[in-house]
């Protein structure tokens, strides 16, 4: 019987753990923190988007960073396996909009004692309060794994597990990178990644709380678009934040760090073109030719946003509609389509959904997730330099890897 040590009681490590136990190996977990999935906890809220319901293609398609790296374990185990798996293992599920999928309860707890219990049932041996110092290798091969306390637990495989920089105070402080590096391997730059984003503008802390549905953001540099799609935002007092601007922040994240500033517009109206728009405009302007700008033009926009608008529309809040000119109300429909705003920089990783960056792909075997350096060492979810956009996309990069490196350790 092969004998694994996981360290990391996350997500993927959870999920390695009750796999590789299922299939016949004796595991051990090793989670420093005091309970298991801290961060699963509080991830989509506290509601937990475990996956998204859809193929192994657009599965691919939602991933930034190597998406090619992960074709073998979306193709081996992706979300109608993992569905099944929660389902079975008693969480029943719900899809909704966007293919995301959650606990039918809305509660992360249920997905976190669900994995307890598969690791129970098949005999996982937990050790909680547990934090791994060193990851032991000789001759090229694992060996065990040292404790902070000194003690060491011999091992035929290793799984490291241990997550990436994003939300610290759930334990993720890049242990993971720290054994990567100390075995050999790469560890590309790391960056917060689904995270908010700061801008430079003063009117923009003046719209903090501000909520936007069903509006369209584009990001460039100079004439190229880096971004652009639609969905929900949120102004802060530093900057934006909601799944728009998270989605962004994937794409565009490394390029702001490098270049320092970016333009970014959002289409406040983005179902009507110019023409509609206009028309509409024009039709409230006709109803109330003979009141003050002001006092028309609110009916198109929430209450806090109207003031802001009006202030960079180049027509005083106080000209009597029938004074304003055609170029004028052409001009104020442009900038309801391209309302604009400079991004300046990211959140930090405590704010971050996730981690960009992390040990080399090149250097991990796709198929089994074990390491091409040192025989029986494995790396599994977010410590790898993998990340994906909102939507569950994450998570499943976690359960899919998670799945090849446990059926992995059990067949050597």
């Amino acid at each position: 019987m092969n004998r694994v040590l996981i360290v990391g009681g996350g997500a993927a490590g959870m999920f390695a753990a009750a796999t590789a136990a299922r299939n016949g190996c004796e595991v051990f977990l090793f989670e420093k923190n005091e309970k298991l999935g801290k961060k699963l906890y509080i991830t989509g809220k506290g509601r937990c988007n475990v996956t998204n319901n859809c193929g192994s293609e657009e599965l691919l398609a939602g991933v930034v960073r190597n998406p090619k790296f992960l074709y073998s374990a979306f193709y081996t185990f992706g979300s109608s396996e993992m569905m099944d798996f929660l389902e079975e293992a008693g969480v029943p599920l719900k899809t909704e909009r966007g293919n995301r999928v959650f606990p039918v309860s809305d509660h992360s707890s249920d997905i976190i004692r669900a994995l307890e219990r598969q690791m129970r049932k098949y005999g996982v041996h937990i050790h909680l309060h547990s934090k791994v110092k060193n990851v032991s290798a000789e001759n090229g091969k694992i060996s065990g794994i040292y404790l902070e306390d000194g003690s060491f637990y011999p091992g035929d495989a290793v799984i490291v597990a241990t997550g990436g920089l994003s939300y610290p105070s759930t334990g993720s402080t890049g242990d993971g990178y720290t054994f990567a590096k100390e075995t050999g391997h790469k560890v590309t730059d790391l960056f917060p990644s689904l995270v908010p984003l700061r801008t430079e503008e003063e009117y923009i802390p003046r719209l903090k709380g501000l909520s936007l549905r069903n509006v369209r953001l584009t990001i460039k540099k100079d004439r190229k678009i880096l971004f652009q799609d639609f969905g929900e935002m949120m102004f802060t007092h530093f900057g934006v934040t909601g799944p728009l601007i998270l989605s962004a922040s994937a794409s565009i994240g490394q390029t702001l760090q490098k270049e320092g500033h970016l333009a970014a517009y959002l289409d406040l109206k983005p179902a009507l073109t110019e023409e509609q728009l206009d028309a509409r405009i024009l039709r409230e302007f006709q109803d109330g030719k003979n009141k003050q700008f002001k006092n028309v033009i609110g009916v198109l926009f929430p209450a806090s946003l109207t003031p802001v608008i009006i202030d960079l529309g180049g027509i005083p809040a106080d000209k009597i509609i029938h004074e304003i000119s055609r170029e004028e109300r052409i001009r104020f429909g442009s900038l309801v389509k391209a309302f604009p705003f400079t991004l300046t920089g990211l959140g930090e990783f405590k704010e971050a959904v996730i981690t960009r960056g992390g040990v080399s792909v090149k250097e991990i075997n796709p198929a089994t997730m074990e390491s091409k350096k040192v025989q029986g060492l494995y790396f599994i979810g977010e410590v790898l330099d993998l990340d994906a956009v909102t939507g569950g996309y994450n998570l499943q990069i976690a359960w899919s890897t998670a799945y090849l490196a446990a059926i992995a350790v059990c067949k050597v």
